[in-house]
């Protein structure tokens, strides 16, 4: 049995339009072939490159590269943090990735491996790379290569490119349980691909071809190859069912804003999760308008409900044991008549009034709307919204981990965890409402939407504007995970938040790599504080 599977990629996207024409294949065995044929790139740990044996390499360098010249080039790798070394001039390389790591990295050190994957491949239009990782390192390593591998392009020469790329992934595991991949956990592989390119596409897209109608259409086209028929909210229905954030922060652009939701609803589930994602298509600042240099870029506002939408696709499609509903928050923040004012107030889903007293304060405004749906009209046990919220969260956690705030001590250490087996890290923010919330305080409606003192935890203030529409003693399970640094790395699109989603709740998984990265259903230790039994019935009770 021939144990592969394709991440097929196709030349145009949904409406016809040309796309970046790679497809990545991941196969239990690349098979045999010359460098000059199939350019090839070896890449791992020092220390598991010299695991190998010279025959599981051989075929794939010989007869240009010898054992010899395979271990000089071993040799002489010096990873500081990386290091490289040409086998034969430039069609095979091997790469090493850092030899340790910190306890705030991932052990399969994706950042890395997706900048060697970019510098190190060498060029042709059929390649290979060989991972050399340990079993646990697999679902990290395969987002992280899927991450070098971007869709989107307007490039001129790309449109008149006519032949398919293609880059075959071959997984060499070493230390306990090695040996070829299963055909189930190269599935899940290309599925997990698969969302992560989805989501940096929808991100990479500007807003001439990705506004709220085209989101919605992306998220149709997902729902049909799911066989589920999306839930849509739009428009004026928004404002008569009393979204008023969603409403509020759309209603001034030429399309509409969006409440849409996918509902994957199982025999026998026994809880109910929802993620919800900010799928801001542009963000202009409103009225409160943003600078010439800092709205550049404002096209990645998306990238909460782009994530959400490329792991709903990606695990529904691995077997998924409970409830899930993905739930999309789509608008643009325009400029016009009809835009939100500063001093204007709305009243949310959640019935709460807000002042607006900065019109880009946008994201919190369209999740709160989000948050409640889902837990009045989903019945949801766990809530997850993500989020590029803040531009406070890069100074906070930086450019490579999502800020995590939730409601419960275990979860939060679930989603560091996560970060670490899924490659998409995350740190937690301060979660300390009493003393944080007053910053909203309004003397004209239940809380203004940005706030006082801009220096007193931004962060961590947004995320709990959220989190006060469903209430700070709401008994279910809350989190909020704001992206805004780690969805790109320069002027490209990472899918962050797949990888990180698909890892977080994988126990709920029929996939069995999904719930090995998984860092629920098993001991998490026991909350600092003890919980009021009549508040903890849904909490004590983990994916």
């Amino acid at each position: 049995m021939r144990r592969s599977l394709c991440a097929d990629c196709a030349a145009s996207d949904t409406f016809g339009r040309k796309m970046a024409n790679v497809q990545l294949e991941f196969r239990a065995s690349a098979g045999d072939s010359e460098p000059q044929n199939r350019p090839v790139l070896i890449v791992g740990q020092l220390g598991n490159l010299q695991q190998l044996n010279w025959p599981q390499v051989k075929g794939k360098l010989q007869p240009v590269v010898s054992k010899e010249t395979w271990q000089a080039a071993l040799g002489s790798l010096n990873p500081n943090p990386t290091d490289s070394c040409p086998l034969y001039l430039s069609s095979a390389a091997v790469a090493a990735l850092p030899s340790r790591v910190s306890r705030h990295n991932s052990h399969a050190a994706g950042n890395f491996l997706t900048r060697l994957v970019r510098t190190c491949l060498p060029a042709g239009n059929n390649r290979c790379i060989v991972m050399v990782c340990e079993c646990s390192d697999v679902f990290a390593s395969g987002c992280a290569i899927a991450r070098a591998f971007p869709l989107f392009t307007r490039r001129s020469a790309s449109s008149r490119r006519k032949e398919k790329k293609h880059v075959t992934i071959e997984f060499i595991t070493v230390g306990q349980n090695n040996g070829p991949l299963e055909v189930s956990t190269l599935e899940c592989l290309t599925n997990a691909a698969d969302g992560v390119r989805l989501a940096a596409r929808i991100v990479d897209t500007p807003c001439s071809e990705m506004n709220t109608d085209d989101f919605l259409e992306e998220i149709k086209m997902v729902g049909n190859e799911l066989g589920i028929t999306p839930t849509i909210i739009r428009g004026e229905e928004l404002k008569q069912k009393g979204f008023g954030g969603i409403y509020g922060v759309g209603k001034a652009a030429i399309h509409p804003p969006a409440l849409a939701v996918l509902s994957h609803t199982p025999t026998g589930a026994t809880q109910t999760i929802a993620w919800v994602g900010k799928g801001i298509v542009y963000d202009t600042g409103g009225l409160s308008i943003k600078g010439k240099t800092t709205m550049p870029g404002m096209k990645r506002d998306c990238g909460g409900a782009a994530a959400v939408l490329g792991a709903f696709k990606a695990t529904v499609k691995q077997g998924f044991k409970d409830n899930l509903h993905a739930v999309f928050c789509l608008a643009e923040n325009a400029v016009g008549p009809l835009a939100t004012r500063p001093d204007d107030i709305h009243t949310l889903y959640s019935g709460k009034t807000v002042e607006i007293n900065n019109t880009d304060a946008e994201g919190r405004l369209v999740l709160s709307d989000g948050v409640v749906y889902a837990s009045k009209d989903l019945s949801a046990d766990i809530i997850l919204d993500m989020a590029t919220l803040t531009g406070a969260q890069g100074i906070s956690t930086g450019k490579y981990h999502a800020a995590v705030m939730t409601n419960n001590e275990q979860w939060e250490a679930a989603c560091v965890r996560a970060g670490r087996s899924s490659g998409d890290l995350a740190h937690p923010l301060v979660y300390c409402p009493e003393l944080h919330f007053s910053e909203f305080t309004s003397a004209v409606a239940d809380m203004k939407n940005s706030v006082a003192d801009r220096e007193n935890a931004p962060s961590s203030c947004a995320g709990l504007f959220i989190g006060s529409h469903l209430g700070f003693d709401w008994p279910g399970i809350w989190v909020h995970v704001d992206i805004a640094s780690p969805v790109h790395a320069g002027e490209r699109a990472t899918g962050f938040g797949v990888a990180l989603l698909m890892a977080l709740f994988g126990q709920a998984s029929e996939d069995s790599l999904l719930k090995s990265v998984s860092p629920l259903g098993v001991a998490t230790g026991k909350p600092a504080i003890e919980e009021q039994p009549e508040r903890d019935c849904k909490r004590r009770r983990l994916v």
